[in-house]
């Protein structure tokens, strides 16, 4: 027996479980006194079964390893690739054709395989069968020790019921509650209305919050008792409840106990777990802070006691209720080891898991060194639960591939984990639980301080996880004061108030992917490729900030002031729209910040002299978000920022905004104050149709927001022919009248189609300089005949002071007359811009280079030259080569004559329009729609009572745009309507305003806490275009940062290339392959290295996978469709096709991670499918419901 107590000691000192400070004769006597004390017989086990997965099984696989013991796994098939039995010397499938909790559970298999393998003992772990008497009598009844207490004992305190009784009868206070398990709910029911409520309803024969429901109402004692019986069943296999007195506010507070065989029980001090949700323990603190001296040791008297008392061995925790005056009261033994055993291993020094074995092998405590005056607690250990829930969302859980996993680590952290690996799976059938990240420090601000630092070091990607809800708590005054209690989490509500991860680097790596295996996300107009060109742009000086502008006057002096800075200057100012018009017309509206960026800081430096600088609104704000994914209040921010000198000049399209339609008057006003306060200077405001009303609008809101007027009379027709009788000198001058009249700073002539021929271009400039001398006069053109030079040229003749160009390289078609062709006709004259030509070459190479990449949608495709049909058609520069484009992709190219003409027709037929967004895509709407149908204008006239007219055409008929000069056409206008209301007046003025606040509640709602008030801008004009970009920038994140290339067509296989993300933050990626085989949800894993390290993402090929049968993803835009919260398996559907359902009914119920979740109908409607069945296993966002929304 000495030789068997000195292979004891000599194993337990080696593993520092003995206390170090005895000599070898000390340690000898001690032996000695201790066997003639004890008849406990030691038997050494040399393999270890733990019938547990995931960290526990590590936990324990690592202690058999530094005792020298054979560890053994056992794993289910859904486990089959879990680190787990990688970390175990020996593994074993268990529960084939079982369901993955079963399989754990499955009794006689695992004993099975334990008695296979020459197994000396098992250790449970927590949770599954680590409260199961059964299994630990089942281990004995096989000559297989059991890792915890005995059976009865297991059976004794696994009871909650019985537990009770023995702590009544211990003399340990216990709450209030059932006498015996309660297994339906009838009697669940009986007992509230017999002890009054709140009660706790708890599992009988598990913890963990497994089955743990607060019922306050009597009304739900049923439903809840249900609920909880069934997670307890699936989680524990016994559904039989524990009704108890529920105590308000209290503390959680559990003592560590180990027992031996001998009969000695000592404690380990104290745990805090108060930070709960949902009764599941998230935080847990060693020691619990702010408890006196004389209540803690109250406590750990009581624990031994009660241990004492059923001759409890190995390790186990009491768990008491403190309220808020210094009472507490037992609820329950937990008879196995604890999650968070590991704080209280950080603070004694002791090794609870080598502790357990050893004490099953038959030593006593005191001959491990574990007499109650040598334990002792040093310093302040926390444990975060690290989860893959989703705090944002009610801790939903959240299951998938981690796409990225980096640790926080250095000195006082401990991370005990199992699949937290790059690559590795949370899989929906098991416990959220990824890692759990243990600090010491010396006390619990320094220890805090720790966890802080390690969890802000974690990148995780693939899955949501807890992180920013445990960094809020670890920040909270009273956590860090050490004055919480359990309903901790539910009185502050600013524990849910953070910024959730950006993710940028994984997002756009699936951007990337996306691209390489479904081609582009942004449709190309034509065949060409963006060409592999890196545009070299020309050098400013480091350092130096650009020379002053004429923003400059206007930031310190006003609208008024500059408006005379204007008109005083002698020589011609120049407008560049290549920032946005020239590429609108030129390549579809397509150029992105990105490109206009790099060039901003030379024009800034080189340009400062322009009158303005054209770069905002029209078509750029719809196609940056529809087309870009980009945000163009972004765009303007930044550009403001590198440019900030010259004036920015936008297109308001009066009560229209930035849209197509009409808007709450609100919504305008809201619009041109944020544009002033991003940075936007000068607006040009016009109307579509010259509708006064819609124009005053516009200028109100834009003098309002302290903004620049130009108001801008749209031109039409030709005043130098005689025979154009409806749109006159004698009209504009009218209106012109109109405009100065509200307060115009500046006068604009818009001429969109560049009907403005030199002879007209004379006559009106000169009546209207001569009419208002001290007004600064803008023409804004396009050169689609080829004569803008030459028009423009003449306009400055007589009199404008600003007239619009574009750099050579993007000039001339469609778009604007040749900046470079101007200057040099006036180098010389009295209206000398000031420019340099040399300068003016640098600026178009960087654009001739930077239009290559653009070739996708170069009009130069469709469009070799200038064409003077113009002044036939009028047809407007943007809309020319827009047209042009819709002719080809709809099959009408070898037709475009034939569009044009139909313009030509169209336009009368609506009765000779000003055309100009968007009345002129009523116009090219009505234009196509007659050439597809082949009908004629005398067609039109005749069968317009049975023709589907565009929708367009319609609504302007309507009156949704204002009211043309000269009325709507009759009798086409009665016929197309066929008694459809219409719209008198301004449409604007009776429409309600918007609520701000309530839609970026709503979008927060959806979208998340990024939401900024730019958002909430663009929704207010383009509400569902909006939502697509705030989904795309959600999944894809800021693609807005690759190259221009990358973005649209994707990278190269091989190449390597930068993102900066933002200033100082650079992602280096080179993509690697793609894999050729798809997996059965029809994926290719698509393979990059990002930073040194190798990544993946996996995309759904969706022209392989419509060939297979994969289940419907449900469809975040479409009202009415209900997709799965989380992955998990359905056990209950509570609705059938055909059903009435109203908003917050419930629909399906899903279980996953143990956890059951109720999905809610999100509207009132009726069902018109159901897409799953009972049993059926579902992927996040499966399509569950559609519904017809009421």
């Amino acid at each position: 027996m000495l030789g068997a107590h000195l292979i004891r000691l000599g194993k337990a000192s080696a593993h520092h479980a003995v206390h170090p400070k005895y000599s070898l004769t000390q340690a000898l006597r001690i032996l000695q006194v201790a066997h003639s004390s004890s008849s406990v017989e030691y038997r050494p086990i040399k393999s270890v079964l733990v019938a547990n997965r995931g960290e526990i099984a590590i936990r324990v696989f690592r202690a058999c390893t530094e005792l020298g013991i054979r560890s053994v796994a056992v794993y289910s098939e859904q486990d089959k690739m879990h680190m787990h039995r990688q970390k175990a010397d020996e593994s074993y499938l268990i529960g084939k054709g079982l369901s993955p909790v079963e399989a754990y559970l499955c009794i006689p298999e695992i004993i099975r395989i334990a008695k296979e393998n020459k197994v000396d003992a098992i250790h449970p772990g927590y949770g599954f069968l680590s409260e199961r008497s059964d299994f630990a009598q089942a281990c004995l009844d096989n000559g297989i020790r059991f890792i915890g207490p005995a059976p009865e004992v297991v059976q004794k305190m696994g009871d909650k019921v019985a537990a009770r009784q023995t702590a009544i009868n211990a003399g340990v206070q216990v709450v209030p509650g059932t006498d015996h398990p309660v297994t339906n709910a009838q009697d669940a029911h009986d007992f509230c209305v017999k002890y009054g409520l709140p009660v706790m309803l708890k599992a009988a024969y598990g913890g963990g919050g497994r089955g743990m429901r607060v019922v306050r109402e009597l009304s739900e004692v049923k439903e809840n008792f249900n609920r909880a019986s069934s997670e307890a069943l699936a989680a524990f296999g016994n559904g039989a409840m524990f009704i108890e007195k529920f105590i308000e506010n209290p503390r959680h507070i559990e003592l560590q106990v180990l027992g031996d065989k001998a009969g000695n029980v000592v404690h380990l001090f104290e745990r805090d777990c108060s930070v709960q949700r949902r009764h599941q323990k998230l935080v847990e603190v060693a020691p619990a802070p702010s408890l006196n001296a004389k209540l803690r040791a109250a406590m750990a008297a009581d624990a031994v006691k009660l241990c004492k008392s059923v001759g409890y061995e190995n390790a186990g925790t009491v768990e008491f209720l403190l309220d808020n005056t210094g009472n507490y009261y037992f609820i329950e033994v937990n008879a196995r080891l604890q999650v968070e055993h590991t704080v209280t291993e950080e603070i004694t020094g002791i090794d609870l898991v080598q502790s357990q074995i050893r004490i099953a092998e038959g030593m006593t405590l005191p001959e491990l060194g574990m007499t109650q005056d040598k334990i002792t607690a040093q310093g302040c250990a926390i444990q975060c639960r690290v989860t893959t829930e989703d705090p944002a969302k009610g801790f939903q859980p959240d299951t998938g591939r981690l796409e990225v996993f980096r640790s926080g680590e250095g000195m006082g952290i401990r991370l005990d984990s199992a699949s937290a690996y790059a690559g590795g799976i949370v899989s929906p059938h098991y416990d959220s639980l990824l890692v759990k990240v243990i600090s010491r420090a010396s006390d619990l601000h320094a220890s805090a301080a720790k966890m802080n630092r390690s969890l802000r070091e974690f990148r995780i990607r693939g899955v949501k996880t807890n992180i920013p809800f445990l960094l809020n708590v670890l920040e909270n005054q009273k956590f860090l004061n050490g004055t919480i209690d359990t309903t901790f989490i539910d009185k502050n509500p600013q524990l849910f108030q953070f910024q959730p991860s950006q993710n940028r680097a994984q997002k756009l790596l699936n951007y990337l992917g996306h691209v390489l295996v479904n081609g582009p996300l942004t449709p190309l107009a034509t065949g060409l490729k963006p060409a592999s060109v890196h545009p070299v742009v020309p050098e400013t000086p480091a350092g130096v900030p650009p020379p002053k502008g004429y923003r400059d006057i206007l930031v310190s002096e006003g609208p008024e002031a500059f408006a005379k800075a204007v008109r005083n200057h002698k020589g011609l100012l120049l407008m560049d729209t290549t920032f946005r018009d020239a590429h609108q017309s030129l390549l579809a509206t397509r150029v992105r910040t990105h490109d206009l960026l790099k060039i901003s800081p030379f024009v800034a430096h080189n340009f400062n002299n322009l009158y303005s600088l054209e770069n905002w609104g029209g078509a750029t704000f719809d196609v940056a978000l529809r087309f870009l994914h980009e945000c163009p209040w972004e765009r303007l921010e930044a550009m403001r920022k590198l440019i900030p000198n010259i004036p920015f000049q936008m297109l308001l399209r009066g009560a229209n905004g930035v849209g197509y339609t009409s808007y709450p008057d609100n919504a305008v006003y809201k619009f041109c104050e944020l544009s002033v306060k991003t940075g936007m200077d000068i607006f040009r405001v016009f109307d579509s149709l010259n509708y006064l009303p819609n124009l005053l609008l516009g200028i109100d809101a834009v003098g309002r927001a302290g903004g620049v007027i130009e108001a801008a009379i749209s031109y039409s027709g030709d005043i130098s022919d005689p025979s154009r009788t409806k749109y006159t000198l004698e009209y504009y001058l009218k209106l012109a009248e109109e405009l100065v009249k509200a307060g115009t700073h500046i006068l604009c002539i818009k001429d969109m189609a560049g009907l403005l021929k030199p002879q007209a271009a004379n006559i009106l400039i000169s009546a209207l300089r001569e009419r208002y001398p001290d007004l600064p006069i803008h023409i804004h053109t396009h050169d689609t005949s080829g004569a803008g030079v030459a028009s423009m040229l003449e306009c400055a003749k007589a009199g404008a002071d600003a007239v619009d160009v574009a750099v050579d390289s993007m000039s001339g078609m469609t778009s604007q007359p040749s900046m470079g062709a101007i200057v040099a006709s006036l180098q010389g004259t009295d209206l000398d811009t000031g420019f340099n030509l040399s300068d003016i070459s640098d600026y178009s190479a960087y654009w001739e280079q930077t239009r290559t990449l653009y070739a996708p949608f170069e009009c130069a495709v469709t469009m070799k030259s200038g064409n003077a049909d113009v002044y036939q058609n009028e047809i407007p520069g943007g809309q020319y080569t827009n047209l042009q484009f819709q002719a080809y992709s709809l099959g009408l190219g070898d037709q475009f004559e034939a569009v044009k003409k139909a313009y030509r027709e169209a336009n009368l037929l609506l009765g000779d329009l000003i055309k100009v967004t968007p009345s002129s895509k009523v116009v090219g709407d009505l234009a196509q729609f007659m050439v597809q149908n082949k009908l004629s204008a005398a067609d039109v006239e005749s069968r317009a009572e049975n023709l589907s007219f565009p929708k367009s055409v319609v609504e302007f008929l309507q009156g949704y745009l204002g009211e043309p000069y000269g009325g709507f056409p009759e009798p086409l206008r009665s016929k197309v309507l066929k008694g459809l209301p219409t719209v008198q007046g301004r449409p604007g003025a009776s429409m309600e305003p918007m609520d701000f606040n309530a839609a970026k509640e709503t979008l927060i709602e959806e979208y998340g806490p990024r939401i900024s008030e730019y958002d909430v801008a663009s929704y207010s004009m383009y509400p569902k275009v909006t939502e697509d970009f705030l989904r795309f920038r959600s999944q894809y994140g800021p693609v807005d940062k690759l190259d221009t290339r990358i973005f649209f067509t994707g990278p190269k296989v091989a190449e390597e290339f930068e993102v900066e993300i933002e200033k100082g933050k650079t992602l280096n990626i080179k993509t690697l392959a793609m894999a050729e085989d798809l997996t059965p949800t029809g994926e290719r894993e698509v393979f990059f290295e990002l930073n040194g390290q190798l990544r993946s993402v996996m995309v759904r090929d969706q022209a392989a996978a419509s060939e297979m049968h994969i289940h419907p993803k449900v469809n975040a835009g479409v009202k009415g469709q209900v997709g799965a919260p989380m992955p998990g398996k359905v056990i209950d559907l509570k609705v059938k096709e055909g059903d009435e359902v109203k908003k917050g009914s419930s629909l399906v119920v899903l279980s996953a991670m143990k956890m059951e979740m109720v999905v809610q109908c999100p509207c009132d409607g009726v069902v018109t499918s159901v897409l799953v069945t009972k049993d059926m296993e579902l992927e996040g966002d499966d399509l569950l419901v559609v519904i017809d929304p009421k």
